[in-house]
């Protein structure tokens, strides 16, 4: 009842029109299924196939919004499972979209970071009981070079079928 008066409902034709986000200025906040740890956004699918939810207007925010923030746990199944990870199977908002990630351990500040950066700050945001195995994987990518390094074949080891 206190805020009642500020609130106003609008439909998503308007509340999701990117030039008012744009114009407004507004702090985009969006859930996720998984990041990963360049900054993709996989907000829709587990396992990169099997879709929980829409994206809704998840997109317009991402996209217009001033600032684009990404909010999760850090993990899913009761702990064994990161949604920090190395390479996302799905994409719903690119690397260009995420300036921040927060989960419970803190906030990984992106705006401006090359990939490694990107990196070591979400690594710094995932659960502390899967930072060990982020940083082997990133070292081992880092091996094979590249502005974005990734070793498929642990990066894919990740994947879960069911969050």
């Amino acid at each position: 009842e206190r805020y009642a008066e500020d609130v106003v409902l609008r439909p998503a034709d308007v509340s999701n029109a990117p030039e008012l986000i744009d114009r407004f200025g507004v702090v985009g906040v969006n859930s996720a299924v998984e990041v990963d740890l360049y900054g993709n956004v996989n907000a829709t699918h587990i396992g990169g196939t099997r879709v929980v939810n829409g994206i809704g207007g998840g997109g317009d925010f991402a996209r217009n919004c001033r600032l684009g923030v990404v909010a999760l746990p850090s993990t899913a199944v009761g702990g064994d499972v990161s949604r920090v990870v190395p390479l996302t199977p799905h994409v719903d908002h690119s690397e260009h979209d995420a300036s921040v990630v927060v989960t419970e351990h803190g906030v990984a500040d992106l705006r401006g970071r090359s990939p490694r950066e990107r990196a070591e700050e979400l690594i710094a945001v995932a659960d502390p009981s899967f930072r060990e195995d982020l940083e082997a994987y990133r070292a081992r990518a880092d091996d094979g070079g590249g502005n974005t390094p990734h070793h498929l074949p642990s990066a894919f080891s990740w994947n879960s079928t069911d969050t």
